[in-house]
Order: structure tokens, then C-alpha cells, then sequence
């Protein structure tokens, strides 16, 4: 059976394209492009790059522009990678020396893992000490409280049965505001 070449595409926000990716990954003579616009550090609420990744198949090369778009922290990419590698299945990047058939490729590739873990935390290090100086100014207030309603509608699901990860995607509220509400359901629960 003939190998696949199989591109992966992804942009963080709404307001991007993944046009110049896809145009890049056609250019690699992929024969099948996925995109997606999905942010986060972890592979969750990524369809695309599951479907891909079920997909591939020895011998199969998955190719991306840059290592950012498939995986943004260290153990998402390495987690991706060992399970490529183990399945016999390369990797390619076309902006990055990033080939998994080559000794060079391999270890360039555990580089840019390195610097692009790198890059995030000092980002996150930056944020922190903004909000922290916006605080001390009186700037910053953080987000507006949930609404009793929303509270309300979180308890009621969860009541009924619905699992947490569900009313996460019906309700839009945030996964910790949804675990924290349930949290102080079962805390104030009468003891059997």
C-alpha cells in the first residue's frame, strides 16, 4: 500500500486563516489537508488533528508548517512524536529543518520543542506581571462573577445527569467555574 503524505493546519483565533498553511501543505504535495481552529497546550477539543492522527498509517508522513501548529508544550509534542514514531510514521515541517527520517531532523526537532516551551512560559510569566501591576493600579478587576442564573442552569444540568465536560460545551462557561460550582453542590449536601 502507497504512503500518504497528510498536512495538519491550525490557527489559535477567529480571526485567522489558515490559507498560507494550507497553501504551504499543498505545495508539499499532501495528499489530504486537515484545519482547525482550535487554541490550548493540549491536544483536547482538537477534532481535526485526532481525525489525523487515527488516520495515518506506516510509513504515512504527517507534515505541518511549523511544530507550533501541532503541538504548543513540550509533552503535547513529545507525546505526539513517540506515538508517530512508534507507529512508524514520520513527521515534517516545511518552515522548520524538521524531518524525522534524518538524525538532524530529529534533533532539531527536540529543540524547537524546548524553545517553543520556552517561549510560552515567558509569556504567561509577562501576562502574570501585567495583571499584577494593572491590580496594584486598581486597573484590573479579573472577570465579572457568574450570573445566580448561570449558576443555576449549571446546578440543574449536573442535577439531571448531564457529566461536566457536556455542560462545559452547552453553557459556554468555563470548565473550572463548572467543576467549582459543582464542588460547592456536593460540599453542601446534607451528610447521609
Amino acid at each position: 500500500m502507497a504512503a500518504h503524505r497528510y498536512g495538519y493546519a491550525r490557527v489559535s483565533t477567529l480571526d485567522q486563516s489558515t490559507s498560507i498553511q494550507r497553501e504551504a501543505l499543498e505545495a508539499a504535495k499532501c495528499d489530504r489537508i486537515f484545519e482547525e481552529n482550535a487554541s490550548g497546550t493540549t491536544r483536547e477539543g482538537r477534532s481535526e488533528l485526532s481525525l489525523v492522527l487515527e488516520i495515518l498509517r506506516e510509513g504515512d508522513t504527517l507534515v505541518v508548517t511549523r511544530i507550533d501548529r501541532l503541538a504548543r508544550s513540550l509533552k503535547d509534542l513529545q507525546d505526539i512524536v513517540h506515538d508517530l514514531k512508534s507507529r512508524g510514521i514520520h513527521l515534517e515541517a516545511t518552515e522548520q529543518p524538521v524531518d524525522t527520517k534524518t538524525a538532524a531532523g530529529k534533533a532539531f526537532l527536540d529543540m524547537l520543542g524546548v524553545f517553543a516551551e520556552f517561549e510560552t512560559n515567558l509569556r504567561k510569566e509577562r501576562q502574570l506581571e501585567g495583571i499584577a501591576k494593572a491590580k496594584a493600579k486598581g486597573v484590573y478587576k479579573g472577570r465579572a462573577p457568574l450570573s445566580d442564573e448561570k449558576k443555576a442552569k449549571v446546578k440543574r444540568m449536573y442535577s439531571d445527569g448531564i457529566k461536566p465536560a457536556q455542560i462545559v460545551r452547552e453553557t459556554g462557561i468555563g470548565k473550572t467555574s463548572v467543576f467549582k460550582i459543582i464542588k460547592e453542590m456536593r460540599e453542601n449536601q446534607p451528610q447521609k
